[in-house]
């Protein structure tokens, strides 16, 4: 393997340990809040709602837009510290 085909399959790695730990906690927030612990959050209102409802509704939206954020944040900083930025 030369030293651009490493490079490349580190870069790659890094890529894809970043989608899976924000996709595993886009999961636990879709799927967790509104799903598995609703009668545990239901007990909280947040805005005059339930708090399992507001999670299952516009929680995992809010979370979802927070990690697209994030991830182009952070794709940024490996592109820089790969040397494969703009």
């Amino acid at each position: 393997m030369n030293p651009d085909t490493n490079t490349a399959a580190q870069y790659w790695r890094r890529n894809l340990q970043i989608i899976f730990s924000y996709l595993a906690v886009w999961f636990v927030v879709s799927f967790g809040c509104g799903i598995v612990f609703v009668d545990e959050l239901n007990q909280f209102n947040l805005f005059g709602f339930k708090l399992g409802y507001w999670f299952a509704n516009q929680g995992s939206i809010f979370v979802f837009s927070a990690l697209t954020i994030a991830y182009a944040v952070r794709m940024s900083h490996l592109d820089n510290e790969f040397d494969v930025h703009e």
